[in-house]
């Protein structure tokens, strides 16, 4: 049973069992996009913060008669420099100097407005200052606040600022002596309105009104520290649905993250409409594992897929499948486009030109060279979501068979790349003619699992390239 009040489960903690563990990724990840925000935020906070003091220090000089006013525009670029400090000390949690400097401020504002002027050469009775409307300029502290800090430090603001201005206002009270003769000249020119001459009197500090400044002040505080718990909240929830995302693209290009994070069941629908499919082998792999130790095989298989996958997600490909030493890419995946032949054929060709750079680094190393098998075919093929509650995107047809058997012909040909006639009659039909450069025909060809022998078309393999 809950038994915290509405205003006080505003505030309630999340339970620690809610929170996630501080060495795991979702903590660190959340705690990276805080940080983030959080230095975001002071930037907008300090330059709001010095339009402002700007604003006001004009606005001063047509309100203030000199040279009472230079003591106040001291106190602004005071106010400015200390925004620059708390930008420059500023971070996520806990911090006693940026807590230092806040309080600061708010001393600092207080103290100006209910001080004593020394460069005022007016007789005015202390309780004046207060009389002047000033109170009004803590509320821009406040709402700068809301800018960077997390809802506590709001709260802080509220609750130090009343303190302050209590404090200041019991010592006014206990040690400030009232002008002599004005109290009585109130009294004496409204003997019949003893309400309004309290009122009027220049020596009055007019408790009820500073009750009500700092009751309000308070009020907007929590209002704002409220609205800045929530909006702390939703920033973790869509620091959350970040990582997500980001995950995502590891898998996924972005129109299909896109695709995933925009619509409740957008793959649900099962199509069918042609696409192409690239497959990607190391050639001779097994022989070149059982040499080498665990640690290099899986270094050596990280490096290439980082290379393959940064070539797929550029040219808009979806990464069907890891396949231990190589990978099955879709393109037109969910949906087509109008240029998923060219968009496979430049892919296989950044592809080769990046492997071609990491086997000259790798012989740099002592390292021997890989080489690596490419085959693309173009047809049509059944996309959907298959499985019950873990569920994975499936393209499934004879296409798929016939590609990954065209990588297997690149062994035979002494090829790189081997395409079919299908995929490269779809390539002149998009307009990428500059793609089919290098292509040699092959006739007649076997092609196991294809009743008919196809027609293919081959990069050839150079002797010094992988």
């Amino acid at each position: 049973m809950n038994t915290q009040t509405p205003i006080l489960s505003l505030f309630a903690r999340r339970r620690s069992d809610d929170l996630p563990h501080k060495d795991s990724p979702e903590y660190q990840y959340t705690e990276a996009v805080l940080e983030r925000h959080k230095q975001q935020g002071l930037e907008l906070a300090v330059r709001v913060r010095w339009a402002a003091l700007f604003v006001i220090a004009i606005l001063l000089l047509f309100l203030v008669p000199m040279p009472d006013v230079w003591y106040f525009e001291g106190i602004l670029a005071l106010l400015a420099l200390n925004g620059w400090l708390m930008r420059r000390v500023g971070k996520v949690g806990l911090s006693r100097v940026e807590l230092l400097l806040i309080f600061f401020d708010l001393f600092l504002m207080t103290a100006g407005m209910v001080g004593p002027n020394p460069l005022s050469e007016h007789t005015w009775p202390h309780a004046m200052q207060y009389r002047f409307g000033n109170f009004i300029y803590l509320f821009v502290i406040l709402a700068a606040g809301t800018l960077a800090y997390s809802w506590r430090t709001v709260m802080a603001i509220g609750t130090w600022t009343t303190g302050l201005w209590l404090g200041a206002l019991l010592l006014s009270l206990w040690f400030v002596e009232p002008l002599p003769g004005l109290s009585e000249a109130m009294i004496a020119a409204y003997p019949d309105q003893p309400e309004m001459a309290a009122w009027l009197d220049p020596n009055s500090y007019v408790i009820q009104m500073r009750v009500q400044e700092i009751a309000v002040f308070l009020i907007v505080a929590m209002i704002m520290a409220v609205s800045v718990r929530r909006f702390n909240g939703l920033l973790r929830s869509n620091a959350a649905l970040e990582r997500e995302r980001t995950n995502l693209s590891r898998y996924f290009s972005p129109n299909v993250v896109e695709a995933l994070s925009t619509n409740d069941e957008p793959l649900k629908r099962i199509r069918n409409h042609e696409i192409a499919v690239l497959f990607v082998d190391i050639v001779g792999f097994t022989e070149f594992a059982a040499r080498r130790a665990p640690e290099e095989v899986i270094e050596t298989l990280r490096e290439f897929h980082g290379l393959m996958e940064k070539a797929v997600f550029n040219h808009g490909g979806t990464l069907d499948k890891y396949l231990g030493d190589g990978l099955m890419v879709t393109f037109g995946t969910p949906e087509p486009t109008d240029k998923d032949a060219i968009n496979a054929l430049e892919c296989v060709h950044q592809m080769m030109d990046d492997l071609d750079a990491w086997n000259n680094d790798r012989i740099a190393r002592g390292q021997p060279p890989l080489r690596v098998g490419f085959g693309a075919h173009y047809g049509p093929a059944v996309l959907a979501d298959i499985g019950a509650n873990r569920l994975e995107f499936a393209v499934v047809g004879n296409t798929v068979n016939v590609a990954s058997r065209l990588e297997a012909l690149t062994r035979g040909l002494n090829a790189r790349l081997v395409i079919s006639d299908s995929m490269r009659d779809e390539v002149v039909k998009e307009g990428g003619h500059a793609c089919l450069a290098g292509l040699r025909r092959f006739e007649d060809q076997d092609i196991r699992g294809v009743e008919d022998k196809l027609t293919v078309w081959a990069f050839e393999r150079p002797q010094d390239q992988g």
